[in-house]
């Protein structure tokens, strides 16, 4: 008996997606899915529901370097609502207090300083991070807590965009596992009035651009309400797509001729003339330059596969 026929599309690619305001992370993913008719697809670090922006989503081959997103540093813009904190920390949350905002310039200033560097975080009960195999939102909306366990963050950019009335917006950059919310219910407390966030954007992950940005109402408007993809769409969708190997395009890259690159396919360490320094490569192969996947260079000579393309996709 054959195996039964899969009509979906081996597609590779990085969709910058402008995730728009209201659905989560996972139902972005699922749509941008369908509207490429792709096998495989997965998104490269959450944004809450209320949260817009850059949202990378990974298709096909693409989605075996997800991680490196993951570890990439973001820049937000986040307005925050001062003298009122929920449980939360945004506007989707129950209100726990309101009070007054008294604070000066002087005061705003310093407390913004105190974020800026290498920092611990606890992050917030209403998170995806799992505890015993369990999210904490689900732990958090069942009344159960459960004690914060600290991670260390880096916050290299911490801007005063504008202040008025109760109303504070920042402009941030920040290192991966950073939760904005936290940062801006924690800046609340410092300043002894409380805040949580009402407006988030993610303008940048890693060295993308803010203008590679499409947005869902673009990728349904190439569709123009066809039930299935056509040639011409499929050409304008797959247009859009980042390269597969984006993700580690900043990394340091290694040609090898096709004889080298079968060996590293075939899992074989491949012993390097003038390697670069120890640490993870980009390999491409052929003077054509064509992308193998990513590896690790050990003892100043050695070549170790790591994650590499599937031979069909290669």
């Amino acid at each position: 008996m054959s195996d039964s026929y899969d009509p979906r599309r081996n597609v590779h690619g990085v969709l910058l997606l402008d995730k728009p305001y209201g659905i989560s992370s996972n139902q972005a993913v699922q749509q941008v899915k369908r509207i490429y008719n792709a096998k495989r697809a997965g998104h490269t670090g959450s944004l809450d529901p209320i949260a817009t922006g850059m949202l990378p989503i990974c298709l096909g081959e693409s989605t075996k370097f997800a991680q490196y997103l993951l570890n990439a540093d973001k820049h937000y813009r986040v307005i925050a609502r001062l003298g009122q904190r929920t449980d939360t920390a945004d506007v989707s949350g129950v209100l726990l207090s309101e009070r007054p905002v008294t604070f000066n310039a002087n005061m705003l200033e310093e407390v913004l300083d105190s974020f800026c560097g290498d920092t611990e975080q606890i992050p917030p009960m209403y998170s995806a991070i799992k505890y015993k195999g369990r999210k904490l939102y689900e732990y958090a909306r069942a009344g159960v807590h459960v004690p914060g366990k600290s991670r260390k963050i880096s916050v290299s950019m911490l801007q005063c965009i504008r202040y008025e009335g109760n109303e504070l917006e920042l402009d941030l950059r920040v290192s991966k596992g950073t939760y904005i919310r936290t940062i801006i219910d924690d800046l609340g407390e410092k300043l002894g009035c409380g805040a949580h966030v009402c407006y988030l954007r993610r303008l940048q992950v890693s060295n993308y651009l803010t203008t590679q940005m499409i947005t869902m109402q673009s990728l349904k408007a190439i569709l123009n309400d066809k039930k299935d993809i056509d040639s011409r769409s499929q050409n304008l969708l797959d247009s859009l797509l980042m390269p597969m190997d984006s993700p580690i395009a900043h990394y340091p890259s290694v040609n090898l001729s096709s004889i080298m690159a079968r060996y590293l396919k075939n899992g074989c360490l491949v012993s390097l003339v003038n390697a670069p320094a120890n640490g993870l490569v980009r390999v491409t192969e052929g003077v054509e330059s064509n992308f193998v996947g990513i590896a690790e260079i050990i003892n100043n000579s050695l070549l170790v596969p790591r994650r590499l393309l599937s031979r069909s996709s290669s």
